[in-house]
């Protein structure tokens, strides 16, 4: 039970789904302004008392028409700044998506890691709890903050999704990368636990340099079978639609996608419109607004992640484990 010590907060491009979490919780999103000024510059705060408070801010960072990811990430820190200021006794930020988390290791001289400076502006105004879902790098993302932080994972979403659309196939879950081969294999246990039955997991060889991707070699068998690609998230669509091309050109039957974040550029919707890969199955991390509405209506599912965080702001607030919510 949600006690009147809870405050959820969410910024004005977040409100929609932070309501949808709320309302499932049986409560409101606290009241707060967003002020612009002439000059670019905005103001933020609560238009509630939050002393002593247990607070939760539920804000997807990502880039949109109306404001970019910077601005939306200065005004997050802004808010919980204020909060923090306002005496919130504990402050917990869900990030559904978080935005600079792929750009987690030196890969030339003088790069640098962005996760790492991320996790410390956001630790520098007072946030004392992180959550996030999907992580790019969750090694990375872990040893990047100094706070507490949690991980949620979609693939119970996505295991519920298949487990009647492929419950009678001989199925191969895929990585489209060496390096996602642990999440694939997550997946696979949990659909396997489904479906009572075991199968592989193979993955593509992969090479990028300078933004370029190249390699198409299968590491595994995927014929006359259906496929199911796992990746963390969808932005150009350039790795997934390379996939399946190799997947049915090496025999695959059905070639599914299964990605939690759909980021979705222009170059995807351009991607996806061959007959390679027969169905995407995304969740609502970020609001799908650069989604083609054929290929919504046509290729693309939108799974819900709302009762997910709902259920963790539940759990956190009652020291209850967060690791059957994976499974």
């Amino acid at each position: 039970m949600i006690t009147d010590n809870v405050r959820i907060f969410s910024l004005n491009t977040g409100m929609q789904y932070a309501k949808e979490v709320a309302r499932i919780l049986g409560m409101h999103v606290a009241s707060h302004e967003e002020r612009e000024f002439e000059d670019g510059e905005h103001k933020i705060r609560s238009l509630e008392r939050v002393r002593g408070k247990e607070v939760y801010i539920v804000q997807s960072l990502f880039s949109e028409s109306t404001m970019s990811v910077n601005d939306k990430l200065c005004k997050l820190l802004f808010l919980i700044g204020s909060l923090k200021d306002a005496c919130a006794l504990k402050i917990t930020l869900i990030v559904p998506y978080l935005c600079y988390a792929r750009k987690d290791r030196k890969t030339k001289d003088w790069d640098p890691v962005t996760t790492k400076y991320l996790a410390q502006i956001i630790e520098a105004v007072g946030t004392d709890h992180v959550v996030t879902l999907d992580v790019h790098n969750l090694q990375a993302f872990q040893n990047s903050f100094r706070c507490f932080t949690d991980h949620l994972e979609a693939k119970i979403l996505f295991a519920d999704y298949f487990l009647t659309l492929v419950a009678n196939e001989d199925i191969v879950i895929m990585s489209p990368d060496a390096g996602g081969m642990k999440r694939a294999d997550e997946f696979r246990i949990s659909l396997s636990k489904r479906l009572q039955k075991e199968f592989p997991v193979i993955f593509m060889e992969k090479k990028r340099s300078e933004g370029i991707v190249s390699g198409s070699s299968l590491v595994g068998d995927v014929k006359n079978k259906t496929v199911i690609i796992i990746d963390d998230l969808i932005s150009s669509g350039t790795t997934l639609s390379r996939a399946a091309s190799a997947c049915k050109e090496s025999g695959a039957l059905k070639v599914y996608a299964a990605a939690t974040h759909g980021v979705f550029s222009e170059t995807a919707n351009v991607n996806f419109q061959s007959n390679a890969l027969d169905r995407i199955v995304i969740t609502n991390s970020i609001p799908n607004i650069r989604i083609n509405e054929e290929l919504k209506g046509k290729k693309v599912v939108i799974l819900d992640t709302v009762p997910l965080v709902a259920e963790c702001i539940r759990r956190l607030h009652t020291n209850e484990s967060l690791t059957e919510l994976s499974y």
